[in-house]
């Protein structure tokens, strides 16, 4: 099993994935990754571009973040 059908499994099948459901995948807080993600470090720099903006809400795409956490 492959690291993106885990966490599509984990979480039925969606192809993205909302700020709390990423977080969940990195075992942190959301208010954590919200504060990662905001500031110039190597966690944003990886997970930045996996990100969507619907509207005003923000998605992270589960293929790119699987490649990211496979990457190490």
């Amino acid at each position: 099993m492959t690291t993106e059908e885990y966490i599509r499994d984990l979480f039925s099948g969606a192809p993205l994935l909302s700020l709390e459901q990423l977080a969940e995948v990195l075992h942190r807080s959301k208010d954590g990754l919200r504060i990662s993600l905001s500031g110039d470090n190597e966690v944003s720099r990886k997970f930045l571009p996996c990100k969507v903006r619907i509207g005003r809400r923000i998605y992270f795409r589960t293929a790119d973040v699987a490649k990211v956490l496979e990457q190490g």
